[in-house]
């Protein structure tokens, strides 16, 4: 990044090193004093101050921070021009931020509590001061900040954060350490002399004695192939301004004293490359970043889109550079929105393919789990409806989570996705050399549909490329894409460079000549063995690349039209190239050999059914990358005029021989195959031809070449006043000790519920389990897995089929009920449904509560027993009587 600042800048500002910006919570004072009593009066830095104030009192900052710095200190104005040594506090019920070198102060415009004071601060501060900008976060509640300090970092500036254990509040300090963007944390006195020594030296050194432009030419290089033969990443396209900025960073915190000694450190220490691979990887996003951009797309440009298509149509939207999602999410949630408002095109959907080069943006991105602060970049009503509050994390609910498909892409060097209705790439390009932005436009082109829409960053344009698309709106940099610009343009796709192999020594291919000249018979009769009997088989590195090629593989692999490309997955014939894409993946994370059986392949006529083997070989090639041996085995298969009528007999289910079920079987996989081919999108279109790579030897100097940061409102923590800090602390530990008084409760009733004895089932609305006691274990065969498991699932010894419908019965009278119901066991429960009430009188459930009721059973068979026995025998004894009585009257 240049540090020369523009005309505009009066000649006191141009005077500046740096443009320092402190931001802290209420009760921050200490904080600062202790910062500014560290300071000499002749820094040649300006100073500017943002706190969470009391908009309702007059602020004393300004006159307390006075007594303790000998630098002069005044409360912000509107349109005050910034000089060295000089801070400037933010003014009670004000936002303040900087436009070149004059403070401008505004109304807030979010209600006390949501406001992010130094956000707004440190964003207008990296747009325009860039390199010369220092952001430091000292103690605070909340996580105001920390956004700031990502985009301050992006632009190239110095960022630092008070130690937590030296902070009165450690919520702010904690947060923006988490970030990963913190340049330098320490105590506020540490803090300000580490800025000392950082002014003292120039811009983007630490003391080093080298020439910065010197690290843009061999040292940047050498950097550079350490990368990329450790797989990171190819940053050779990238601009190397930005690179060099970046990189003087890691030598800043390292304290190295020249670059050679930096890429000795990479050789040595490979985790530093991933720290290194981070820090040029800095993604700055947000949800609905650029407000008017959003409001154009959900008012005119998605309905357009809509409307353009019948119902049931599926939108294949492309989001390059996705960092950790949230522009992904914002746009499925634009789109929701906007589907909502077109009932007419309720049954369309959106599928979205959201990519980045960093893995670990990309596990961020599925987790789909934001911070609270995310709380001020949207509308109560959005985030109420699209995200779930889960353990103080917004996470977004299913209904958008399925519209999106993250994925790690290369846009350099992996092939794009295509047939898409809108692909949004903002603010990506602009750190990528002329060549690679000119290609990734016209592949963009490619990628797109008839009318398909791209939406580029406020720092971004088409260039030259006006005939491929045509603007929406140019200031927002929307564009839909142009469909007569006949064969003026080629779409250059990305293949990965092939491996150089090493030149070979003199005594090397001398060795290679001999063993060639006089081969042994073992060495002869092996390789005639191999070709006779050996299946046909290639040996391919990581990228696919094909090394080796035993027997005819003809059947399965063939040149692809355009420029020789001796890759697998272009060579592939139909049927074999999906299956062939995901078993290599597979083959090369395991050890085991990979298995793949039944694909189907045509060869003229003649439809073959092919196994594949793929495993991995001993050793690595010349640059350490690994080996893979595939080898196909085929069987021969009726023609397809003879697959077809078996098919149809089958279909019909008419006897059909084995042969013919096999036919079918294999067609059927065959089009399964087809079908995969669909979802391999990072490999869609690789049989177009091959272009040569536009070589040209000048980098055109990029305009914007600096990230220009937005001054959207993220907005997360509450604000913080000095009045309230003991009163926070205090409803703290109230909170907690209710905390532990809920969880003592809960503890008692679980304990209350399994004494008692009684098994109890608690169900939810649609009669799926919530919860239930031990006891109900011996009656339902459940498991803790089993919570929201239907009730009609569970097995049990009951025999009481109507259990359902009793309780289907209670839900709807609200009316308990009560049966005595057997089991299987030879037991008696008495089954008790009553409705499930909250506190609120509200009905979310049933309760079903089983008492053994056997023993009584059993009692009361015995009494009835014994009360039909005396009636038995006083019938047995008056039987017998009157029978002799019968026979003396006879006589």
């Amino acid at each position: 990044m240049s540090t020369e600042l523009p005309p505009k800048f009066a000649p006191a500002a141009a005077r500046l090193k740096r443009v320092v910006a402190l931001g802290a919570s209420a009760g921050g004072l200490a904080a600062l004093e202790q910062f500014f009593a560290g300071l000499p009066a002749n820094t040649g830095m300006a100073f500017l101050v943002a706190t969470h104030m009391d908009p309702t009192q007059p602020a004393m900052l300004a006159q307390l921070l006075q007594r303790v710095t000998a630098l002069p200190v005044r409360e912000a104005e509107q349109g005050l021009r910034i000089s060295p040594d000089h801070v400037y506090v933010i003014p009670p019920n004000k936002s303040m931020t900087l436009t070149d070198d004059r403070l401008q102060l505004a109304e807030p415009l979010q209600p006390r509590g949501l406001r992010l004071p130094i956000n707004i601060l440190f964003d207008s501060l990296a747009q325009a001061w860039g390199a010369r900008a220092v952001a430091i976060v000292l103690t605070g509640m909340g996580e105001d900040g920390t956004s700031g300090l990502r985009r301050v970092k992006a632009a190239g500036g110095l960022t630092m954060v008070q130690a937590p254990a030296s902070a009165q509040f450690d919520g702010m300090p904690c947060s923006a350490i988490k970030s990963g963007c913190v340049d330098f944390q320490g105590a506020p006195e540490q803090l300000a002399q580490h800025l000392l020594q950082e002014a003292t030296e120039p811009l983007g050194s630490a003391g080093q004695t080298h020439d910065p432009s010197a690290l843009s030419a061999r040292n940047l290089d050498g950097i550079l192939t350490l990368l990329k033969n450790a797989g990171r990443h190819d940053f050779s396209r990238y601009k190397r301004s930005t690179l060099s900025r970046r990189i003087e960073r890691r030598i800043n915190v390292h304290k190295l004293d020249s670059c050679a000694a930096y890429e000795k450190l990479l050789s040595e220490q490979p985790q530093e490359l991933d720290l290194l691979m981070n820090e040029l990887l800095i993604g700055v996003t947000g949800f609905f970043r650029d407000r008017q951009v959003w409001q154009r797309m959900q008012s005119e440009v998605i309905p357009q889109l809509l409307a353009a298509q019948e119902d049931g149509y599926q939108f294949r939207a492309w989001v390059a550079g996705c960092s950790t999602g949230e522009e992904a999410y914002s746009l499925a949630i634009a789109f929701a929105e906007a589907q909502e408002a077109n009932p007419l095109r309720s049954a369309s959907s959106l599928q979205i393919f959201a990519s980045d080069l960093s893995a670990d943006a990309i596990d961020r991105a599925r987790r789909g789990s934001y911070s609270e602060a995310i709380s001020g970049e949207m509308s109560a009503q959005r985030l109420q409806r699209f995200f779930k509050l889960e353990q103080g994390q917004y996470r977004v609910v299913g209904s958008i989570r399925e519209m999106l498909v993250f994925a790690k892409h290369d846009l350099n060097a992996d092939p794009p996705f295509t047939k898409l209705d809108l692909l949004s790439c903002r603010n990506l390009l602009i750190y990528f050399t002329a060549p690679l932005q000119n290609r990734l436009l016209q592949l963009f082109h490619y990628s797109l549909r008839q009318g398909g829409v791209l939406l580029l960053g406020s720092s971004e344009s088409i260039g030259r490329f006006a005939a491929l698309f045509e603007p929406l709106d140019a200031s927002l940099r929307i564009y839909r894409r142009r469909d007569n610009v006949g064969g003026k343009v080629m779409a250059d796709f990305p293949v990965r460079a092939k491996l150089h192999k090493p030149p070979r020594s003199k005594e090397t291919l001398l060795t290679d000549d001999a063993s060639r000249k006089s081969p042994s018979l073992q060495t002869a009769a092996e390789n005639l063995l191999l070709q006779e009997f050996a299946p046909p088989a290639v040996v391919v590195n990581a990228q696919g690349d094909i090394l080796f090629i035993n027997g005819r593989t003809g059947k399965y692999l063939e040149p692809a039209a355009g420029r020789a490309n001796w890759n697998i997955h272009v060579m592939a014939r139909d049927g074999l190239r999906s299956a062939l894409d995901g078993g290599l993946r597979q083959a090369l994370a395991q050890q085991a050999p990979v298995q793949l059986q039944g694909l189907s392949v045509q060869d003229g006529a003649l439809r073959l059914s092919v196994d594949i083997s793929l495993r991995k070989l001993p050793g690595a090639d010349e640059a350490g990358q690994a080996l893979l041996l595939v080898a196909f085995n085929a069987l021969p298969m009726p023609t397809m005029a003879a697959a077809e009528p078996a098919n149809a007999t089958a279909l019909a289910g008419k006897p059909t021989t084995h042969g013919r079920r096999s036919a079918a079987l294999m067609e059927s996989e065959a089009e399964l195959q087809r079908t995969k081919q669909e979802l391999q999108l990072l490999r869609e279109d690789m049989r177009v031809t091959q272009e040569e790579l536009q070589a040209s030897n000048e980098e055109l100097q990029s305009t914007n070449e600096e990230l220009q940061s937005t001054n959207e409102e993220l907005t997360s923590s509450k604000e913080e006043l000095q009045s309230m800090n003991e009163e926070l602390q205090a409803i703290n530990v109230e909170l907690q000790t209710k905390l532990d008084a809920l969880e003592l409760a809960q503890s008692d009733m679980k304990n209350l519920l399994n004494s008692t004895e009684i098994a109890t089932l608690f169900l939810d609305k649609e009669l799926n389990v919530r919860r239930f006691t031990e006891q109900a274990k011996k009656i339902f065969k459940l498991r803790d897995s089993d919570v929201g498991r239907p009730l009609g699932d569970l097995s049990s010894t009951l025999e009481f089929p109507d259990l359902q419908t009793d309780a289907r019965e209670t839900l709807r009278s609200l009316a308990s009920s009560e049966k005595q119901v057997p089991t299987a066991d030879q037991r008696w429960l008495s089954v008790r449904i009553m409705p499930y009430r909250n506190l609120n009188d509200q009905i979310l459930g049933v309760v079903i509560t089983f008492v053994d009721i056997s023993a009584s059973k059993q009692l009361e068979a015995k009494l009835q027993a014994a009360q039909r026995a005396p009636a038995s025998n006083a019938s047995a004894t008056a039987g017998p009587v009157a029978a002799s009585s019968g026979s003396s009257g006879a006589v």
